[in-house]
């Protein structure tokens, strides 16, 4: 991971929600299918929980408002300082601070739950920065404590390489927003780069804001590898249709 991520999330930061159609209904909906998941694993709880790439707050802020105590953290100042705001307007308790998921700056056994969702461990581009990061999140991690990951279904996106994703969605008081992304393959077949567009109405117009970032299409295989790799147990795969959230969801164990 380098600043180009950080630099991609600060200045997404105050437009991230736009690719929601209702994002409040988003958070609600994430939150209710994750906190599903933990209490199939743990029990009710409230749990103490790591979001250790909360961005603006969609998981982290959602969770919390199920009750259990949630700290975010991410790489992006600028996501941070939103997460933030926005829990304190919708009146929920959500500690924040600035931190790279490689280098987390949590004592020992912190946690019962550690969230790394949305895609965020694919910008990790190398096996030694992913198996640093999951190494980080099982020492913050209580015995037998749930890492939970979500990630793109790249299983297929390797086989098919997509040039692009389908447009997204959202109206704004202004008019309609159009979120979408061009994908530019690697020659290894597995990390691609990313140009972001948002289209946003101005008067009769449009605003084209665009950024760029890179990403590494894991496999479930290599995932599951790193997983195993950096000491976790009992991995299992959790697919929307049966958790209810928009990405596979894997968990394991730190046993």
């Amino acid at each position: 991971m380098t600043s180009s991520v950080r630099e991609f999330y600060d200045a997404l930061a105050a437009d991230y929600h736009l690719i929601f159609p209702d994002w409040d209904a988003s958070m609600a909906r994430q939150a209710a299918a994750l906190d599903g998941v933990v209490r199939d694993r743990l029990g009710a709880g409230p749990h103490r929980v790591l979001d250790c790439s909360c961005g603006i707050g969609t998981q982290a802020i959602g969770l919390a408002g199920v009750g259990h105590r949630v700290i975010g953290s991410d790489l992006s100042p600028a996501a941070v300082a939103r997460a933030a705001v926005e829990a304190a307007a919708r009146r929920v308790r959500l500690p924040v601070t600035v931190a790279d998921m490689r280098a987390l700056p949590f004592r020992a056994a912190a946690f019962d739950v550690v969230v790394c969702a949305d895609n965020s461990l694919a910008h990790l581009l190398t096996a030694d920065d992913v198996g640093t990061a999951l190494t980080g999140m099982r020492r913050v991690l209580r015995d037998d404590g749930l890492l939970m990951i979500s990630i793109r279904d790249y299983d297929e996106l390797r086989a098919t390489r997509p040039a692009s994703t389908p447009p997204q969605l959202s109206t704004t008081a202004e008019g309609r927003v159009i979120t979408f992304q061009l994908w530019h393959w690697h020659e290894d077949g597995e990390r691609y780069d990313q140009e972001y567009f948002q289209l946003l109405p101005v008067h009769d117009d449009w605003e084209v804001r665009m950024r760029h970032v890179t990403s590494w299409a894991l496999t479930r295989g290599q995932l599951n590898d790193a997983v195993a790799d950096a000491g976790f147990t009992h991995g299992s795969w959790h697919e929307p249709g049966s958790s209810g959230f928009y990405q596979p969801v894997l968990t394991a164990r730190r046993t």
